[in-house]
């Protein structure tokens, strides 16, 4: 496989193993029936993954967030997010098998964790990737004071 196929395998496994926890989470694991003084009758309270777990659909956004971050950075930065990922996925591995035995909507989360776990260690790999072009680098504009002396001098710094 080549090294731009890897990457978008990568970007596409984490965008959308985050999206299937994201969508996983904000769905309702359980519903509380409290009792409650005749005549009335019971009380139904839905809860969702993240009202269980806080932590689970914002662990979804990070790995929705990563596969733009792998996009974006290369060399020890590709690498750091390539670990964070991993985490990011075992998280997401962790409260989905937690919440397995209250909800199917749990599946997608531990599903998408998956995902979201194999493209860190895919990105792990990613030395040879191609990386943004030298265009969107901040070296090669002009400082703040290049721009004012260039205005100064009746020229324009915007061409």
């Amino acid at each position: 496989m080549t090294p731009r196929r890897e990457l978008v395998l990568a970007v596409v496994a984490c965008a959308a193993g985050a999206g299937l926890a994201l969508f996983g989470a904000t769905r309702t694991w359980v519903v509380e029936t409290i009792a409650r003084p005749a005549p009335l009758p019971p009380a139904r309270i839905a809860h969702t993954g993240g009202d269980l777990l806080p932590w689970l659909p914002a662990l979804a956004v990070v790995g929705l967030a990563g596969s733009g971050a792998l996009v974006a950075t290369r060399g020890a930065g590709r690498r750091a997010v390539a670990v964070l990922l991993l985490l990011v996925g075992l998280g997401l591995v962790a409260g989905g098998g937690y919440g397995i035995s209250r909800s199917p909507w749990a599946l997608l989360c531990l599903g998408g964790g998956l995902a979201v776990a194999a493209a860190g260690v895919l990105a792990w790999r990613g030395r040879n990737w191609p990386v943004m072009g030298a265009r969107y680098e901040r070296s090669r504009h002009p400082s703040g004071g290049d721009m004012w002396d260039a205005i100064d001098r009746g020229e324009d710094p915007t061409v």
